[in-house]
């Protein structure tokens, strides 16, 4: 049986993870696909570098293009990360007739329809199931298990690290701060955060999905994004008083053809069984218009289960090698991108007003929300003990964000109200 030969493009925490699953599952993995997987050769940075797991040094270079340009290789796997250079990379590699592996969500959420489309010119596969949600396998599902359905609603969990921090503010009461200095110690977060607890990953990830569940080609630009880095204890504390939970949703949602895609601290319905996924855990729930509601929830990130993504995309190729039909299954977007308008997108929303503690107050508001179209589904009235005001928390029914931001910027104008605390989105 003629091996497969595969290429490995970095060695970090995932490239390790692939090495030791190719090599330690060896006899399933070639009962599964009918010969061999071997690992030919590994771009490094640094080729002289200690490492947890044993290299044959002779596998070893630090110039990419030596393993995108063997003629030997036939399968290349990109976990090096970056964009610029690795794009080239993978173009490069394609037109040398390689098949690609990649867990790079910035690479895909950004030049994946160029990349997608070249593959189809040369006949070969592109997967990268390992770019969004770790573990699960959500994008084989999007492609395979909804074939035959409508998707009308993804909505997930899609970073880990900052459902580690929501989570903690929210089972024990500690700080945004205070969580995201424990996030770092642990690993979980980087030394700079931003793109985490901005929700630009989140952001990333969902434009693949995006791209994935309603067949058209969504850029980044097209995810309106909202981190958390303004939700406080305060906030987290009043949604539980509700009956919600506080998390970081990646949501896209259609209506016929027209559909909306957003990054934002959203308030869940404690029954809602997105509510109850806490930690690094991530989850997807995806609304088909035949199959109803469906989740897939799984370990989001780490070197094991992102490797074992990896592995069976690389899997699937070898499979698609053997049966002569690689380059066949890349979903290339094929509709009109059809954004929805301010007017068109609807939601409930939760607000917290700092408001004058006197007769008619509440009144002024209600009718504020009734002059937009805004019809309320709780209203509760508080003192704070802080303050000579009290405090007014709302929750809406669904509305449209135009009518919503006409009522917020009426209310900068109204004397009674002293501060919008908090605007959040409410689902379940």
């Amino acid at each position: 049986m003629k091996p497969v030969k595969v290429g490995l493009l970095g060695l970090g925490t995932v490239g390790t993870g692939v090495v030791r699953i190719l090599e330690g599952h060896q006899e399933d993995l070639s009962s599964q696909v009918g010969s061999p997987i071997i690992i030919e050769k590994i771009a490094v940075k640094h080729a002289d570098k200690q490492r947890s797991i044993e290299i044959d040094p002779a596998k070893l270079t630090e110039d990419p293009w030596e393993v995108i340009r063997d003629p030997e290789i036939d399968v290349i796997v990109e976990v090096m990360g970056g964009v610029n250079g690795t794009r080239e990379f993978m173009l490069e590699a394609l037109n040398c007739g390689k098949h690609i592996v990649t867990a790079n969500k910035d690479l895909m959420a950004l030049y994946g329809s160029e990349i997608l489309a070249k593959a189809t010119e040369k006949q070969c596969d592109v997967f990268y199931e390992a770019s969004v949600a770790g573990g699960i396998p959500i994008i084989r599902t999007l492609i395979e298990g909804f074939s035959s359905d409508r998707i009308i609603k993804i909505m997930g969990i899609v970073n880990g690290t900052t459902n580690y921090i929501l989570t903690k503010m929210s089972q024990e009461g500690t700080s945004y701060e205070d969580a995201l200095a424990e996030a770092k110690q642990l690993g979980y977060a980087e030394a700079d955060p931003t793109s985490d607890v901005e929700g630009l990953d989140a952001a990333r990830k969902m434009a693949i999905l995006g791209t994935l569940g309603f067949r058209a080609n969504v850029e980044l630009s097209d995810v309106q994004v909202r981190g958390i880095s303004s939700v406080s204890k305060e906030d987290i504390a009043y949604a539980k008083r509700l009956g919600y939970e506080m998390k970081l949703l990646g949501i896209a949602d259609r209506d016929e053809e027209e559909f909306s895609i957003s990054v934002q601290p959203t308030m869940v319905k404690k029954n809602h069984p997105i509510a109850a996924v806490n930690g690094v855990f991530n989850a997807v729930y995806v609304f088909g218009e035949a199959v109803g509601e469906t989740m897939f929830y799984g370990a989001g990130a780490g070197e094991m289960p992102t490797a074992t993504s990896v592995v069976a995309d690389i899997v699937a190729v070898v499979k698609n090698l053997k049966l002569g039909v690689n380059g066949l299954k890349s979903i290339v977007p094929y509709k009109p991108k059809k954004l929805k308008s301010d007017e068109q997108i609807c939601y409930k929303n939760f607000l917290l007003l700092q408001v004058a503690d006197k007769a008619g107050v509440l009144a002024q508001i209600t009718q504020a929300f009734a002059e937009y179209n805004v019809s309320l589904e709780s209203v509760v009235q508080s003192p704070n003990a802080d303050t000579p005001d009290a405090e007014i928390m709302i929750v809406t029914h669904r509305a449209s964000r135009a009518n919503m931001e006409q009522v917020l910027k009426y209310f900068e104008g109204l004397e009674v109200i002293r501060r919008v605390k908090s605007v959040y989105r409410v689902e379940g």
